[in-house]
């Protein structure tokens, strides 16, 4: 296996046997071929060159992990490298939107959108939309992790 840039300077991988069959996996599957892909790969690339625009998983350059391509789509958010199945595929999108707002009001302000005293340290978006950082409500509930700020769909305890 070998990594090549081409023309238009994305990066692939060039393998030998290219498998092309159709492939039934599951997420546990995916998960495990993404963190292969990300231990094998040169200094410099991450996992987030996986991540299409449309949040769908990128499995030409999986192919080597899987041995072929999945018979459906995954979705990855590209800021919290989490993988989710085609009915949550709106939940890596919200990662990402709400992530770098949330970013951006850290840095504006030293502290976290959220209510004053809410438990579960869940994102309050009318602070980010008040502030111009997000443009529409996130339909699903998010919430900050108290390891490095980062956003969560999964309510703490």
């Amino acid at each position: 296996m070998m990594w090549k840039r081409n023309k238009d300077k994305s990066i692939s991988i060039k393998e030998e046997n290219f498998y092309n069959e159709p492939l039934h996996v599951d997420l546990e599957t995916v998960k495990k071929a993404v963190r292969e892909f990300a231990d094998k790969a040169p200094k410099g690339i991450t996992t987030r060159v996986l991540v299409k625009d449309d949040q769908s998983i990128d499995f030409d350059l999986l192919k080597p992990y899987l041995k072929g391509i999945p018979d459906k789509r995954f979705y990855m958010s590209k800021e919290t490298y989490e993988i989710f199945e085609e009915e949550d595929k709106k939940i890596p999108f919200y990662l990402d939107m709400i992530q770098n707002a949330v970013d951006r009001y850290i840095e504006m302000y030293h502290k976290v959108p959220i209510t004053p005293g809410d438990p579960y340290l869940k994102v309050n978006y009318l602070l980010l939309k008040k502030n111009n950082l997000i443009h529409e409500i996130p339909e699903i509930e998010l919430f900050i992790t108290e390891d490095e700020n980062l956003i969560t769909h999964k309510r703490p305890n």
